[in-house]
C-alpha cells in the first residue's frame, strides 16, 4: 500500500488506539463532534450511535467503508450509503451476553423485592436474536415460561412464535430486544399496553423509541429502562417512575466492547486487506459461556450489576447521563 488509509474514529471507543497506525492515519474524534469537514478525505470511518452517517455528514467525501461497533445501525442512513457504494458493518451479537445480565439484574432485583420465583412468572420477549435468543435460553432453564414474538424470524423459519398481543397478553414480565426500524417504532404503545396485565413489567434494553414513553408512563405500569425517547434528555417523570433506571450501558460490558472494537478491526481489514482478521485486544479475556442456577445467579448477579445503585446514580445526575454513560466502568461478563 502505497499510502496510508486515512480514518476517522469516535475517540471513546475502547481498545482501538494503537491497533491500525501502522497502516492508517487515524484522526480520534469525539463522536457527536465528527463533521463533514472531519470526514471528507476520509477513507473509513469508525462510529458509535452519537454519529449520524448520511447525506450531511458524507456527501463530497471519499469514505468507503464505515463500520459502527454497535449492535444498532439506526445511525446509519443504509440507504444513502447503498447508492454511494459504501460499505456499512455493524458489531451485531457483540454485547448479547452484557444485555443479557443487564437483564437478569433486573429480574433478581424485581424478584427479590416482590418475593417471586420464576416458576410463577411468563416472561414475554420480543425480538429473539442474539439477546433475546440468550434471555429465552437461561429464563426456560430458570424456569420461566417463555413466550416469544419475532415477526421477521417467524416468517423466514416457521418457528411456532407469537403475536405481539398474544404475548402481551400473557406476560407478567415483558422485555425488547428489537432494532429501530418503522416496524418497531412505539412498538409497546397505549393499545398494547391497555391489554397487558395491569402489574406486567416492561423493559426496555433496545432502542428507546421502541416505547412509547408517554403511553408507557400513563399506564401505570411498571417498567425498567436503560435506553430512552430524546437521550440524552430525559423525560423527568419517566426517570423518576422507573424501577430501574440506567443511562443506555445494558451492553458496557469488558467483553461486549473487546467484541465490539474486534469486529469494526477486522471489518475493516478484510474490507481494505489489512492483516488483522483475527485481531482481539489482548488485555481481555474472552467469556466463557457457561450454565448458571437461578439461585448462583440471584447470589452473584449484583456484584457485577447493581440496579438499585445505577438506580440511584442516574436518577440523581439526569443531567450527566453522557457523562456518566461515557464513564461507566465496563462489567465483567461471567456466564
Amino acid at each position: 500500500m502505497n499510502q496510508k488509509l486515512k480514518i476517522v474514529a469516535d475517540s471513546a471507543i475502547p481498545f482501538l488506539e494503537g491497533v491500525l497506525e501502522d497502516w492508517a492515519e487515524v484522526q480520534y474524534l469525539p463522536g457527536k463532534a465528527i463533521s463533514a469537514t472531519d470526514v471528507r478525505s476520509a477513507d473509513a470511518l469508525i462510529v458509535r450511535t452519537r454519529t449520524r452517517c448520511d447525506e450531511r455528514l458524507l456527501a463530497g467525501s471519499s469514505v468507503r467503508f464505515i463500520a459502527t461497533a454497535t449492535i444498532g445501525f439506526d445511525h446509519i442512513d443504509l440507504d444513502y450509503c447503498r447508492r454511494r457504494g459504501i460499505e456499512v458493518a455493524t458489531a451485531a451479537g457483540c454485547n448479547a451476553r452484557g444485555v443479557l445480565q443487564w437483564v437478569s439484574g433486573v429480574l433478581a432485583y424485581q424478584a427479590q423485592a416482590e418475593g417471586w420465583s420464576p416458576a410463577e412468572r411468563t416472561l414475554g420477549v420480543v425480538g429473539v436474536g442474539h439477546v433475546g435468543s440468550l434471555v429465552k435460553a437461561y429464563a426456560e432453564k430458570w424456569g420461566f415460561r417463555v413466550l416469544c414474538c419475532d415477526p421477521p424470524r417467524e416468517a423466514r423459519e416457521h418457528l411456532g412464535f407469537l403475536a405481539l398481543e398474544e404475548v402481551a397478553r400473557e406476560a407478567d414480565i415483558l422485555t425488547f430486544h428489537t432494532p429501530l426500524d418503522a416496524s418497531t417504532y412505539h412498538l409497546c404503545n397505549g393499545d398494547l399496553l391497555s391489554g397487558m396485565k395491569p402489574e406486567a413489567l416492561i423493559l426496555n434494553a433496545s432502542r428507546g423509541e421502541v416505547v412509547d414513553s408517554e403511553s408507557l408512563l400513563a399506564s401505570g405500569h411498571p417498567f425498567a429502562l436503560d435506553v430512552w425517547e430524546h437521550e440524552p434528555d430525559l423525560h423527568p417523570e419517566l426517570l423518576a417512575c422507573a424501577c430501574v433506571a440506567t443511562p443506555h450501558i445494558a451492553g458496557y460490558s469488558l467483553q461486549g466492547k473487546a467484541n465490539a472494537t474486534a469486529l469494526s478491526v477486522r471489518a475493516l481489514a478484510r474490507c481494505f486487506g489489512l492483516p488483522l482478521e483475527a485481531w482481539y485486544p489482548a488485555s481481555v479475556q474472552p467469556t466463557r459461556e457457561r450454565e448458571i442456577s437461578w439461585e448462583e445467579m440471584r447470589a452473584t448477579i449484583f456484584d457485577y450489576f447493581d440496579p438499585e445503585a445505577e438506580s440511584r446514580r442516574l436518577k440523581s445526575r439526569a443531567a450527566d447521563f453522557e457523562r456518566l454513560r461515557d464513564t461507566y466502568s465496563y462489567r465483567e461478563e461471567y456466564f
